[in-house]
């Protein structure tokens, strides 16, 4: 049994969760046999015998048990269910669709049933069920209020609420503007800008994969990746001093972990070429200004000639330069949480003189 924990402590570090989460977002939409009713009681079973095994281990007890950590373990169970089911429905159209037919949704389209007392019934039973779950939790969990805040005693870890926990994480690795201003930003501008991007109506109303694998694994990526298994992460992988533990790991606030996060320029004159570091700003961090340079203006049009050839040809220039550009914002923060886990680096650009740093 402690073999099985140690694993799945290790399976469960930063890195390989990480990579892990990634490749499931990249390939599983292809593979329909994950989404089939046989394949959701495999799922379900294996949560509930991996959940109740595990709730014999004291620390993984402790942590699921806390009120504030109740509703991320069912923010990962329904988000798992959801996400089964719509792929389920989405091959199931596909195979509809290539067979002639049409999608389902599509076909329950015909039958139309007022709004007045069918759709009402509805939400009312919905509405009762909800109130009486909310009184249940209240009365079974105590709500998480702790003493009032005292300066000299401050809680380790100091945790966001679960909402904010992305957001927190995403301070570990960006300076505060980038992390708490300007890519919450571009999320929200990118949301807003993507029915000006992509104008393709296909998909539009029902369930689908093969129409549009681009957008859907893009969506699961961003949001399965970048933000629930942000969540996981600093919910329950996040203990004292912020060090990582796993999930049967006791929260030991004696951990220390001897990193050292050394900067880019850091590396190239100190490490690299054995010297101080230049006296001058831009003399000093013109290598990382090179790398992020490089990084949002070679893959544009490189990826255009190759594997967004089609999406250049459709959306054209503009279109395709604005969505090449939050593409590559999404992809900044999974390459600045590698950078980190494998070579400690903290910042590309790093200019305390005038408090700028990426």
């Amino acid at each position: 049994m402690e073999v099985v924990k140690e694993a799945i402590n290790w399976l469960s570090s930063p890195e390989i969760l990480f990579a892990l989460s990634t490749l499931f977002c990249l390939f599983c939409l292809k593979m329909r046999f994950l989404w089939t009713t046989k394949a959701g009681i495999i799922y379900l079973v294996g949560f509930v015998v991996f959940f109740v095994a595990s709730f014999q281990d004291p620390n993984f007890r402790i942590i699921v048990t806390k009120p504030d950590n109740v509703p991320i373990v069912l923010l990962f169970v329904f988000v798992g269910f959801f996400m089964w089911l719509s792929l389920k429905q989405a091959h199931e159209n596909d195979e509809l669709i290539e067979a002639g037919g049409e999608p389902r949704e599509k076909a329950e389209y015909q039958e139309k049933v007022l709004t007045w007392p069918h759709l009402v019934y509805a939400e009312l039973i919905c509405l009762v069920l909800m109130t009486v779950g909310l009184l249940l939790w209240s009365i079974l969990i105590h709500a998480p209020l702790e003493e009032p805040a005292n300066p000299a005693k401050t809680p380790n870890p100091s945790k966001a609420p679960w909402y904010f926990l992305g957001l927190q994480e995403m301070l570990v690795y960006y300076d505060p503007w980038i992390a708490g201003v300007v890519l919450p930003t571009l999320v929200i501008v990118g949301l807003m800008a993507i029915p000006y991007m992509d104008r393709n109506t296909k998909g539009s109303g029902y369930y689908t994969l093969k129409e549009r694998p681009f957008a859907i694994t893009i969506f699961l990526f961003g949001f399965i990746v970048l933000w629930v298994v942000l969540i996981i992460i600093g919910t329950f992988l996040r203990g004292p001093n912020w060090n990582f533990y796993g999930p049967y790991e006791y929260w030991d606030s004696h951990k220390l972990e001897a990193l050292v996060n050394v900067n880019l320029s850091e590396f190239i004159y100190v490490k690299w070429m054995g010297t101080g570091l230049p006296q001058f700003w831009l003399t000093r961090e013109i290598w990382g200004f090179l790398i992020v340079g490089a990084f949002f203006l070679i893959p544009p049009p490189l990826l255009a000639r190759t594997f967004f050839k089609d999406f250049y040809k459709q959306l054209g220039f503009a279109r395709y330069s604005v969505m090449v550009v939050f593409f590559l914002f999404m992809l900044s923060l999974p390459a600045k949480m590698l950078l980190r886990w494998f070579f400690n680096l903290k910042y590309l650009v790093a200019i305390p003189e005038y408090f700028f740093n990426i």
